[in-house]
């Protein structure tokens, strides 16, 4: 009986661990090129420290814009005295034990005899002499165990030798490039979520590819085998045979894994849980992918879109307006300062902690200062010394930045028109390729034709299908590239010039490259046959 209850209970527990153990299935999400840029911009940590950069800027200007206009602070304190210098001479003069005397005030009677003029002088002495001599010092503020301050204090600088316009107009030209940050962000964000993209796309099609070259080799090491055992195919063509189809095992595991890698440098772009499959539904082939309204606003933000007018030669040209305002700012310390300052107070010393019912007593004064400066040491003079290098080195950091902006764009120019003679130098090729293939694989069936001329038929097309997807890769971010090119920063370049680049005023945020990456899938493991020379599933 029990073996019967063991295998019942067995049959109920075991389905259901079955079924906790099976994994559960993620569908795709399917994605395309639009909505992974919305998604980009929604969520793109680069571009929210841009935005961070120019809240910061702004408040800069607004600081800075102060000081054209009067100060004006209140206070208010109290004091609480435990001990001080004229405690010791309050005790010895306190009279509080015994009632103070009122002594009237003395007049003469020159009419009286000499003994009463002499006896109401005497009292009068008498009376004086027993009251606190210190007594009319009582309501000064020395010593006294509370004190209440309220004030105002009011200051506007009058003239500051030209100190306040230059920092005003650093602090705008710091806004302005800021700005210009910002949008070169979105450009360069754009540029980065585009090429990652196609990347992946790239990756899904090489893997198709791969596997579609696999099913071939099978196909071709089933026919052989076949053709083996009917004695029409030596056992040299079968290790052929075979050892191709395992040489391209390793070639699918490979480009798996290439795409894995660029499916996840897409997700990190978008913020999208690496675990999370995605589905690309953008072709590489569509052709209207860069006459979108969000290019058109990200360059139409510039305005101008001559060379000059590059987001990052701007930002050069804004750095050199803010040194010369820092020039302005260090030669205005040796011209003279002149301020106009008012303090007003309220002062109060009540015998208990309350501050009501207490008499205040009003101070106000009213000040008009100028300062001078007489010898530094050298100091104003080293200010502007380093001011004046620091415009010098701006101005030749903007010149540089007109060159390298003429050098990308031609760079931009040569790039498209390469990516563009690519891909319509692959046009066709893949259908010949594939017709070829079905014509080697037709005579290979029949005994025509051998081996080798259906493998040399099978690399070519997976030449031409690999080198129509880089082609398309290649147009589709050219084209990105050449339309979001006022906005871009300087691409990195190479060689002497990198160390010109990078001493160009441009925000940390943007120092990413705007290159057109390619993509390089690693090549395939030697053929034993020596027939995948060319490299086909190489770069």
């Amino acid at each position: 009986m029990k073996p019967l209850v063991t295998v019942a209970l067995l049959g109920l527990v075991l389905p259901g661990i079955l079924g906790a153990q099976t994994p559960t299935l993620v569908p795709a999400r399917p994605l395309t090129l639009s909505q992974a840029l919305d998604i980009a911009e929604k969520q793109s940590e680069t571009v929210g420290i841009a935005r961070a950069e120019l809240a910061r800027t702004e408040g800069e200007r607004r600081r800075a814009r102060s000081a054209y206009f009067p100060q004006l602070n209140g206070s208010a304190s109290y004091q609480r005295t435990l001990r001080s210098q004229f405690s010791n001479l309050a005790s010895a003069t306190d009279t509080s034990t015994t009632p103070a005397q009122i002594c009237g005030t003395f007049v003469p009677i020159p009419t009286n005899a000499v003994d009463q003029r002499l006896d109401s002088l005497e009292s009068a002495v008498r009376c004086a002499s027993s009251n606190d001599p210190f007594a009319a010092f009582k309501n000064l503020p020395f010593g006294r165990e509370n004190a209440y301050r309220i004030g105002l204090s009011f200051s506007q600088t009058i003239y500051s030798g030209g100190q306040v316009r230059g920092q005003t107009q650093a602090a705008g030209a710091q806004v302005r490039s800021a700005a210009l940050g910002l949008t070169a962000s979105r450009a360069q964000l754009l540029l980065d979520v585009t090429s990652a993209y196609f990347d992946a796309s790239l990756s899904d099609q090489l893997l198709s590819i791969a596997e579609a070259t696999l099913r071939q080799a099978d196909t071709t090491l089933s026919q052989t085998r076949l053709s083996r055992q009917v004695g029409n195919q030596s056992e040299f063509d079968l290790l052929r045979a075979r050892v191709t189809r395992d040489n391209q095992r390793p070639v699918v595991i490979q480009r798996r894994a290439d795409r894995d890698l660029a499916h996840y440098r897409l997700k990190q772009l978008l913020d999208i849980p690496l675990d999370q499959p995605i589905a690309l539904t953008t072709e590489l082939a569509d052709s209207a992918l860069v006459d979108s309204s969000r290019l058109q606003t990200v360059v139409e933000q510039l305005g101008d879109t001559t060379l000059a007018a590059r987001a990052p030669v701007r930002q050069a040209n804004e750095a050199v307006e803010a040194q010369r305002g820092l020039v302005r700012v260090a030669r205005g310390q040796q011209l003279p300062q002149l301020a106009l300052s008012s303090q007003y107070a309220l002062l109060g010393y009540p015998d208990n902690v309350s501050p009501f019912q207490t008499n205040y007593l009003s101070d106000w004064t009213v000040s008009l200062a100028l300062q001078l400066p007489l010898f530094t040491g050298g100091r104003i003079g080293g200010q502007v010394a380093a001011a004046e290098a620091n415009l010098t080195q701006a101005r030749l950091r903007l010149q540089q930045s007109r060159e390298l902006a003429e050098v990308d764009l031609r760079n931009a120019l040569i790039q498209l028109e390469a990516a563009d003679a690519g891909w319509q130098a692959s046009a066709g090729t893949v259908e010949q390729a594939s017709r070829a293939y079905q014509i080697a694989d037709l005579r290979y069936r029949e005994g025509i034709s051998t081996q080798t001329e259906l493998l040399d038929s099978r690399i070519q097309l997976e030449q031409a299908q690999a080198s129509r997807a880089r082609a398309a890769r290649d147009l589709q971010v050219a084209r990105m590239r050449l339309a979001l090119l006022p906005a871009l920063p300087l691409s990195q370049p190479t060689g002497a010039s990198a160390t010109v680049l990078q001493q160009t005023s441009v925000p940390a945020s943007q120092s990413g490259s705007s290159s057109i990456p390619t993509y390089q899938p690693p090549p395939p493991p030697p053929d034993v046959t020596g027939l995948i020379q060319s490299g086909v599933t190489g770069p």
